[in-house]
């Protein structure tokens, strides 16, 4: 069995989307020939980005070696420090301490392979030393697309390109990259250097995870529900955005505030106002680290029930308990396509419930336009959410049956068969399979 290098910060006890994806590959390559040899941080410090979930530890197969960095990771700099630091385009303690404490933990470790999942981004650098130090090569997974994300804001359009440009560098020494959607490997395979191939692997849902009963709904209640992060504070109306945006570090026409529950509530709102008597029966639910900025814009409405964050098990029966699962996105000019798409989608998918996409034209509007229980409307409109909301309350009440969601479509999404492209990634670099060609990926 081939030895891979696996460095991911995000790894249990911390829990997460980023976590899941770490953890399903682990969990399944060896399945495909590969033994992983986790280099991940210390798991003790709790933040928004890094919520406890000792839960998913349970799904690392035992026997698995984690060298985990010692200590704990720096403190942030003070408000005022860290800002001035960002102008400078000075690099972060945290992160230099995360690419240094994953060099040192790598050391005499043995493989044929380093894989580093991406962010923090300077794990690209650490296994790119890491790999150069054992003379094998490194393949560059990217949970998000760095400085192709739209959703990122920079102090200044100089800013920005300086971060393109380390972005370029890293990437160049990797043997192949990996990013999770076809839009952001579409840009990336526009870099100039590439040494290796550029394929698309996804997200996605582990059939495990839904394979018991599904939880009896409330009659007479209509239940919504959103899992993950909101980002109720980077709405456009910010003052920082708005400069930024001024000096070209954001992209223009992104408003990332309608990555939240802002406009699900007003919709809400507006059906209640119509129709006194819906009163009681809406509820919304909202499972995750909620910011302040959140928390206060869910206390300004009577429909929201809070969670808090729980567990990946209990997130799933939480989906599947849902009348219509809530898909916000950041909203971009029509015609411009989004470079992610959120993590949740695949599980929305497998739970099987209705889905409601409020979300740009990108990835995730091409595929839950082919998914019989999902409705699209565009990220600000207030009146195709309303609509939705009311079309599916009225179905409910009508006792339709849903359509289910076609196999064949889910199937490319399961984590073994992810991990199956992986491992396929994995082969080529190392010469045991045919090259892979760039345009490589799993369809959707």
């Amino acid at each position: 069995m081939r030895r891979v290098l696996f460095l991911a910060y995000h790894f249990p006890p911390v829990g997460g989307a980023g976590v899941q994806r770490s953890v399903k590959f682990v969990r399944y390559l060896p399945e495909h020939g590969y033994e992983p040899v986790v280099v991940t941080g210390p798991g003790a410090e709790a933040s928004r980005w890094t919520p406890a979930d000792a839960s998913l530890g349970g799904e690392v197969p035992g026997g698995t070696t984690v060298r985990r960095i010692q200590g704990d990771p720096p403190d942030p700099a003070r408000p005022i420090r860290a800002r001035v630091e960002r102008w400078l385009d000075r690099q972060e303690p945290f992160f230099r301490w995360w690419e240094q404490g994953a060099d040192a933990a790598a050391q005499g470790e043995t493989a044929d392979l380093v894989y580093a999942s991406m962010s923090p981004f300077e794990s690209g650098a650490a296994a790119a030393r890491i790999a150069a130090r054992l003379g094998v090569p490194w393949v560059a997974d990217l949970r998000d697309p760095w400085a192709l994300d739209e959703m990122q804001a920079y102090p200044s359009r100089v800013h920005r390109r300086r971060d393109l440009r380390r972005m370029r560098e890293v990437l160049a020494s990797a043997s192949a990259v990996v990013m999770n959607t076809d839009e952001a490997a579409r840009r990336v395979r526009s870099f100039s250097g590439l040494s290796g191939p550029v394929v698309a692997i996804p997200n996605g849902f582990d059939p495990d995870d839904f394979a018991s009963p599904a939880p009896e709904r409330t009659p007479g209640f209509f239940r919504i529900v959103h899992a993950g992060y909101l980002h109720t504070e980077l709405a456009r109306g910010g003052v920082a955005r708005a400069v930024r945006g001024l000096l070209g570090g954001a992209v223009p026409g992104v408003d990332v505030g309608t990555r939240s529950h802002v406009y699900l509530l007003r919709a809400v709102e507006r059906l209640l106002t119509a129709d006194p008597a819906l009163a009681g029966r809406i509820e919304v639910h909202l499972a995750g680290v909620l910011s302040e900025a959140d928390l206060a814009e869910a206390r300004r409405s009577s429909v929201v029930r809070l969670h808090g964050y729980v567990s990946h098990a209990a997130t799933v029966e939480l989906l599947r308990s849902a009348d219509l699962l809530f898909l916000p996105m950041q909203n971009l000019p029509e015609g411009t396509r989004a470079t992610i798409v959120p993590g949740k989608t695949y599980e929305y998918l497998a739970a099987g419930r209705p889905i409601l996409a409020a979300v740009p034209d990108g990835d995730a509007r091409d595929l839950l336009a082919r998914v019989p229980t999902a409705t699209l409307c565009r990220p600000a409109d207030v009146d195709g959410i309303a609509d939705a909301v009311l079309g599916e309350l009225r179905r409910k009440d009508r006792g339709e049956r849903l359509p289910e969601v076609p196999a064949a479509l889910l199937a490319p999404f399961e984590r073994q068969q992810l991990t199956a492209r992986l491992a396929d990634v994995f082969d080529a670099v190392l010469g045991v399979s045919p090259p892979l060609a760039s345009a490589d990926r799993v369809a959707v």
